[in-house]
């Protein structure tokens, strides 16, 4: 009877053994199958709408196992994840490709822009950056002292924040700071209604200026108009009189949200001062607009860079004979390479870099090359990366090949630039 029980317990906790077994299994199959959509769901967000290529470059889109795209009008092309990378589209014009599942589910359809190749002549010249923006940009609140000498905050409830674009205040344009404070203190006191734009969509709000013991009315918000700064001019191309710089947008120092801009100006500027980087402190390049000729007019500022034309070329350094292919992506390969800066005022000198890593798929960000300054002239001077060279062209092999946009903190020596071809394609949408 004892035995018969104690067997009977075995099988029993046995039985119990292999019904937590089969419970992990469960739990670890469910966390991989939810792993793997999350997967196939980030690479499917990283699929753009909307994509430029060069002729005859490689279509460069990130695919996962099963992922496959058509060319609408040529259905006899399939690009899987295995081929994707070697397909190439040679005539210019615009087409579309398909993007499915297992050659089944629909996923998305990818607009291509196909454009002629171009050539630029890298510049590397520091100039100065005014741009104004379109409307003004809520960067802070704070309270406000009433006539009572009791606080208010207008803004509270209203839903307004930091960061939002103020356009419109009942029913008129606001271009700058002055257009605000003048609408306020025309309210006298009554409600006013504002409209703005927060991440592209326009949204209205209401308010009702606080009155000081100076007569004046006031929202509580702090504002700006304008920003101005340093960076480095990194092409321009003969055939449109058009120039990129910076290989990154420039965003507000407050909100570090990108500047949404009216306009733009690109003026020459004298280096006063470098500071030279080191490690947890990024150096920087100061420099001074003060008597300042301009170069040019800037129309847009994107997460590549800033873009404009040319007005005053002489006022810029530009040797007509180093004009150059921008290469594809393809061609750029791991290993030395030189970037171009000025460093003493209208002098730009060449200095070894390497190229250390290369994310060719990379359509998305800036970071699309990992650098490493190698010149001892260069690290004598900066240390490496410093603010203000930002937009300095590398050129690799005779062809103009990207731009520098990040430093590593930790290490002023690497960084990060962009793709050249991600830049021109800026451009090019800047021009449409």
């Amino acid at each position: 009877m004892y035995k018969k029980i104690y067997k009977n317990g075995i099988i029993i906790k046995e039985f119990i053994k292999g019904g937590r077994k089969l419970k992990v299994i469960r739990r670890l199959s469910l966390i991989i199958i939810l792993m793997i959509i999350y997967i196939y769901t980030l690479v499917i967000s990283y699929i753009p709408d909307n994509l430029i290529v060069f002729e005859g470059e490689n279509l460069n889109i990130n695919t996962i196992l099963g992922m496959n795209i058509k060319q609408k009008n040529n259905y006899n092309t399939v690009l899987t994840s295995s081929n994707i990378g070697n397909q190439k589209i040679d005539e210019v014009g615009t087409t579309t490709i398909s993007v499915n599942l297992f050659e089944k589910f629909f996923i998305k359809d990818v607009n291509v822009s196909v454009i002629p190749k171009t050539k630029v002549i890298p510049v590397g010249d520091i100039a100065g950056v005014k741009l104004y923006t379109s409307g003004v940009l809520v960067v802070g609140m704070s309270e406000i002292e009433g006539m009572d000498n009791n606080k208010y905050k207008p803004y509270e409830n209203s839903g307004i924040e930091e960061g939002d674009m103020i356009i419109e205040i009942e029913d008129k344009a606001i271009t700058c700071t002055s257009d605000l404070i003048d609408m306020v203190n025309k309210s006298n006191g009554k409600e006013i209604d504002i409209e703005y734009v927060r991440d592209g969509q326009t949204e209205k709000c209401s308010m009702t200026p606080t009155q000081t013991a100076e007569n004046e009315y006031k929202l509580g918000l702090w504002v700006r108009d304008s920003a101005a700064g340093v960076g480095t001019v990194t092409f321009y191309e003969p055939e449109t009189k058009m120039f990129g710089a910076l290989g990154h947008g420039i965003t507000d120092i407050d909100t570090d949200k990108l500047l949404n801009i009216a306009s733009g100006e690109f003026v020459t500027t004298r280096v006063v001062s470098i500071k030279k980087g080191e490690k947890g402190n990024t150096g920087k390049i100061q420099g001074t607009i003060e008597n300042s000729k301009n170069i040019g007019q800037i129309y847009k500022n994107t997460n590549f860079g800033i873009y404009g034309r040319v007005d005053n070329l002489s006022s810029i350094n530009i040797d007509k004979n180093k004009e150059m292919e921008v290469a594809y992506r393809e061609e750029i390969k791991m290993g030395k390479a030189t970037i171009l800066c000025s460093l003493d005022n209208q002098n730009v000198e060449e200095y070894e870099i390497e190229i250390e890593k290369i994310y060719i798929n990379n359509n998305y960000d800036n970071k699309s090359m990992l650098i490493k300054v190698t010149d001892p002239k260069l690290l004598q001077k900066t240390g490496g990366i410093i603010q203000g060279m930002s937009g300095s062209p590398i050129i690799q092999n005779g062809k103009f090949v990207g731009a520098v946009t990040h430093v590593l903190l930790n290490n002023p020596e690497e960084g990060y630039a962009v793709f050249g071809d991600l830049m021109i394609k800026q451009m090019r949408e800047v021009e449409n």
